[in-house]
């Protein structure tokens, strides 16, 4: 990627009181990047330390080539509003005292545009996110997902470099989350954006590449459908909905200790050649069978203890010591805490996935 092609650039460390955060961001111009990881993963510190609201303990940071933020010699600290980078987050933080109109026209005024010029813009951008005739309103008379769209609104009128999202659809209902959604994927196209999110369906739909971020550092990156189909953690099986087993290639199959798993013929083939290689399967919780005790044969299904039930809008999670299992409500009858059951799964609905994959 040319320099000129780089929208952000970043090497960004720190410190906090378990563990440092140090990660290196590079988001082509127009990209827009999700980053994903567990609470307390730094996430946020790193949003926060891109606009310059916390400052860094090493690294650089550059905007379409421009050093804004460096900590080594010579010393560079550009101020959080010189930076062409906005922070939008959960909250819209609107000026309660100012109207829809003069709350988007706000960045334009104050970067010295003609009143009537930045009024007119914003009406243009009130309409853009889906609000045309709401510029005389104020911020009290707005909904949740109003004030959002608006939020949005001043955020780009102000012509960033760089837009950085924190989690803005979280505290949404899911109806207008999925509205909020579409209109940010329409306004940030060809936007440089990183935007950090718990939900995999913001990832799929605003991002062309997935960031994850565990304990300060990035443990998988890459195209989004392709880091969900290939976790290479726990934390990223479970965002995808997959469970995810570690063991090693044995006899065109997988083991884990006494746990064996086929794949398909073909799957099975290839991995022939290559016994005791490092090797994960990747399975649907609702592809697993439970086989209740006393109706299993010999060597039938893996072994597994239930640690507990889960409801869910389909049905019933079953969490046992092995892996997750979705099965419908009527057939969840009489299963406990601490049954031995075995488990089954059909070698279709397996894959296996190397390091060098992920």
């Amino acid at each position: 990627m040319s320099a000129a092609a780089v929208g952000l650039s970043a090497r960004i460390v720190v410190a906090r009181e378990h563990f440092a955060v140090d990660v290196e961001v590079r988001v082509a111009s127009g990209e827009t990047v999700a980053v994903m990881g567990p609470s307390g993963a730094g996430k946020s510190t790193l949003l926060q330390a891109l606009a310059g609201f916390v400052p860094l303990d090493e690294g650089e940071i550059a905007v379409e080539g421009q050093v804004v933020d460096r900590v080594a010699a010579p010393r560079v600290r550009t101020e959080p509003m010189q930076r062409g980078i906005v922070l939008l987050g959960q909250n819209p933080r609107l000026f309660p005292h100012l109207s829809v109109r003069e709350n988007v026209a706000f960045g334009p005024r104050a970067a010295g545009v003609p009143v009537t010029d930045a009024r007119r813009g914003a009406d243009d951008w009130i309409a853009r996110v889906g609000l045309p005739g709401a510029g005389d309103r104020r911020p009290h008379e707005l909904s949740g997902g109003e004030a959002q769209r608006v939020a949005v609104a001043r955020a780009l009128a102000a012509a960033p470099r760089v837009v950085l999202l924190d989690e803005p659809l979280v505290a949404l209902d899911p109806e207008t989350a999925g509205d909020i959604r579409r209109m940010l994927r329409d306004q940030l196209d060809g936007v440089t954006t990183v935007a950090v999110t718990h939900d995999a369906a913001d990832a799929v739909a605003l991002a062309d590449r997935l960031i994850v971020l565990e304990a300060g550092r990035v443990t998988q990156e890459g195209a989004v459908r392709e880091v969900l189909a290939a976790p290479a953690s726990g934390f990223v099986a479970s965002i995808a909905g997959v469970n995810r087993i570690e063991g090693v290639s044995a006899g065109g199959g997988w083991r884990k200790g006494e746990l064996v798993l086929s794949s398909t013929e073909s799957a099975s083939r290839a991995l022939a050649a290559h016994d005791g290689v490092p090797l994960t399967a990747i399975f649907r919780p609702q592809d697993v069978q439970i086989i209740r005790s006393g109706e299993w044969g010999p060597g039938d299904g893996w072994r597994a203890r239930i640690i507990r039930l889960e409801p869910t809008l389909a049905g019933i999670r079953v969490h046992t010591d092995l892996c997750q299992i979705d099965v419908a409500l009527a057939d969840t009858a009489g299963l406990v805490a601490g049954e031995v059951v075995r488990l089954r799964i059909d070698p279709a609905g397996v894959r296996f996935v190397s390091p060098s994959q992920r």
